[in-house]
């Protein structure tokens, strides 16, 4: 009996940032990409596109910006339970299949629960869909409709049970270059076509694996917040490989998924304050170094140098200046730090092009 291949923690490492478009930058369309990545963390409007450049070749704001301002990629509420940008494809299949564990995110454990009781839950979502059906709406706006039509009831709270209905989250917020309100309207109203009535796991999961892999049982769970993964990937099996990784656990896979050598250098890449690539595993241990601090400051994003996180980023504006500020969290080597200043001077004239580069100051260290 043929023994099952180990892969060791970098192997695993370079086979997730050449699937993620990490190793070198691809030429290859905006919304593909999209696709590709299986949704893109949208919580800040900003993400998504630092997210492309970092891994496209020749990226432009417009394409995507143009794309989302044609509603051929929305803003909506998705994986974890989180604003995610993806096509209008992949909004109308992945959110069914995505509902169970926002409905035990928002309904299970929030305010929202207590808040409903004397009313029923179906007639609060049927009134909340007809207003977001009518036209874009804030969340304070739905606030102050419900608290009109149940005056007695806790309207901030009831005011979650906008996030069960599949809405998006309307332009001209999360164009490039551009705000506007936080205004929602239903999926079906922006696109004007329904979501889709199919809700199984197993193409998600094999898209999860293809854009991931390869993942253990626990780390596809924790991306899609699903239970039952035991059973989802027992029916794949038959068309996976299987390996193992170094605490033995079973590593699923989908067949020619590509396994670049370990020793295949990486170079610096620099990820927004959110993205997939640190989310997606129960162990991040592949790419987030044990000793690497966990921070809740808002505002920073992630430096991963030789493939894994050293440092973490934020840009700060003031006049005519921009500022790169770049923590490392470990000495590095002069050569890591030439680069490192070399990228994210890339990554300030990107993000503030108006400035000009003799005006772009890059402060590296605390």
């Amino acid at each position: 009996m043929a023994r099952t291949r180990v892969l060791s923690r970098r192997a695993l490492n370079r086979a997730l940032l050449e699937r993620q478009m990490l190793l070198r930058r691809r030429r290859v369309a905006v919304l593909d990409a999209v696709e590709r990545l299986v949704g893109m963390q949208a919580q800040v409007p900003r993400d998504p596109y630092v997210a492309l450049w970092s891994r496209l070749d020749r990226f432009r704001t417009e394409a995507l910006a143009e794309a989302i301002a044609d509603r051929r990629a929305v803003r909506l509420t998705l994986h974890r339970g989180t604003l995610h940008l993806a096509t209008v494809s992949d909004a109308l299949s992945l959110r069914p299949v995505i509902q169970p564990v926002i409905e035990r995110t928002l309904y299970g454990s929030s305010p929202l629960r207590k808040a409903v009781g004397s009313i029923e839950l179906a007639e609060l979502l049927a009134f909340l869909r007809a207003l977001l059906m009518e036209r874009p709406r804030t969340r304070a706006e739905l606030v102050r409709a419900i608290g009109e039509r149940w005056p007695d009831l806790d309207a901030s709270s009831l005011g979650y049970a906008m996030y069960l209905l599949p809405t998006v989250q309307v332009t001209p917020r999360g164009l490039w270059g551009r705000t506007g309100p936080s205004a929602f309207t239903t999926l079906e109203r922006w696109v004007g076509r329904s979501p889709s009535t199919a809700a199984e796991p197993d193409e998600m999961i094999l898209r999860y694996l293809k854009a991931f892999g390869p993942s253990t049982r626990a780390d596809a769970q924790s991306w899609s917040g699903l239970p039952g993964m035991r059973e989802v990937l027992e029916r794949l099996q038959p068309g996976l490989r299987t390996f193992r990784d170094e605490g033995g656990r079973v590593l699923f896979d989908v067949p020619r998924a590509p396994l670049p050598d370990p020793d295949a250098p990486a170079p610096v890449r620099f990820l927004p304050e959110y993205d997939n690539v640190v989310l997606a595993h129960k162990d991040r241990g592949r790419i987030v170094p044990p000793d690497v601090p966990q921070w809740t400051e808002v505002g920073w994003g992630t430096v991963l140098i030789d493939g894994s996180v050293t440092a973490r980023w934020k840009m700060e504006r003031a006049d005519d200046t921009a500022t790169l500020r770049i923590e490392p969290f470990r000495r590095l080597a002069r050569a890591e730090e030439a680069e490192t200043t070399e990228e994210g001077t890339r990554l300030l004239s990107f993000l503030a092009p108006e400035i000009g580069s003799r005006d772009v100051r890059l402060a590296l260290g605390r």
